[in-house]
């Protein structure tokens, strides 16, 4: 089957691998649909290996290193199940979390399995969904409506992380909210942030492009930086600062205009991949009692999330940017997003060219 391998920096290959086998006592095959390019794919391809496992196999990774398949944003059919399984069946539309977890330490026995002791992750440590088979664990399948569709159900995990994010930070219907960032977690945050009963969800962006597509995903309005003084303009528009801030811009200089975007006492949550350290001034938090929160994936999102679209309180399908053939998935994708990112938040990836 083909599937589209990590070798290195700037070498991704599309290659023709042996299809998994039968899956193990509580694990599944699914027929891959689309997988979606993530910001930590694109990462990987440019500047990996970063999470990747390059030559140290990960302690829930089954002893893979690469050439390892990429891909963990997925959507597509059961079409085998292993000993044991009972809560989903061949046959059945998933859409799939893809956590590793170990389901040992305090943490998971918590239900906390987000955060996990030894979190792990399909497509980094272990061969993910760039393919066109591959096997999940079947209490990570989230099954979905005939209603929804495959690419829908694809953006369901960018959704899930950013929606989880509202849950971390407590936000509160008729908050004032405002995102830092509009690539594809930050349009989630704008998306989530609506559907939680947000007031208003103001944006912090610059790439023309994602200004249009922040408010394609219903942003109240987009401050640019190139042309005003951000924190001019916060308090130009509420007086004193937002209740809520989701930073996921994930440079350096973010945090510390995060924290000043909110009132005191309000809440900074921060969803961004820091690879270098941010400075941050703590007496800003501990003189005005805001609050700093951290958020990583999701925890049984994906059918608060799926729900929600099937309800029609969230609408995802502004996500979809485009659609390629894996065959494609260097040229149009990868190499797109790095020469031309604006235009895009998600690009999915399908092995089934019937479904382009």
């Amino acid at each position: 089957m083909k599937a589209a391998q990590w070798y290195g920096n700037h070498d991704v290959r599309v290659v023709d691998v042996p299809e998994p086998p039968a899956p193990p006592a509580g694990w599944v095959k699914v027929k891959v649909a689309f997988c979606g390019i993530c910001g930590t794919d694109l990462h990987e391809y440019i500047n990996g290996p970063q999470y990747v496992s390059a030559t140290t196999p990960h302690p829930l990774g089954k002893g893979k290193i690469a050439p390892l398949t990429l891909g963990h944003e997925a959507a597509g059919t059961i079409v085998e199940v292993g000993p044991g399984v009972t809560n989903v069946k061949v046959g059945d539309r998933v859409s799939i979390d893809c956590c590793l977890t170990c389901d040992e330490c305090d943490m998971c026995k918590a239900g906390q399995y987000q955060v996990c002791e030894k979190i792990g992750f399909y497509g980094l440590h272990i061969d993910g969904a760039f393919a066109e088979y591959v096997n999940f664990r079947a209490d990570r399948m989230n099954k979905i409506p005939d209603s929804m569709s495959f690419e829908e159900a694809t953006v369901v995990e960018p959704a899930a992380v950013s929606f989880h994010a509202v849950r971390q930070s407590k936000m509160q219907a008729g908050d004032t909210v405002i995102v830092m960032g509009c690539g594809p977690i930050g349009c989630s945050a704008i998306l989530g942030a609506k559907a939680a009963g947000a007031s208003v969800v103001y944006a912090v962006e610059k790439n023309p492009g994602r200004i249009e597509l922040a408010k394609k995903c219903g942003a109240t309005g987009v401050i640019n930086p190139d042309k005003c003084d951000v924190l001019e303009e916060v308090k130009r528009l509420t007086g004193s600062g937002f209740d809520v801030c989701f930073e996921t811009i994930g440079t350096p200089w973010a945090p510390a205009i995060a924290i000043e975007t909110v009132h005191n006492r309000g809440t900074i949550c921060m969803i961004a991949n820091y690879m270098e350290d941010a400075p941050v001034n703590f007496i800003r938090i501990s003189n005005t009692e805001k609050t700093i929160v951290g958020s990583l994936c999701y925890n049984n999102d994906f059918e608060r999330v799926i729900s929600m679209v099937k309800n029609g309180q969230m609408d995802i399908s502004p996500l979809i940017s485009k659609k390629i053939y894996i065959d494609d998935i260097v040229t149009k994708g990868f190499d797109e997003l790095v020469a031309n990112p604006g235009p895009y938040l998600k690009i999915l990836v399908t092995p089934d060219k019937s479904l382009l």
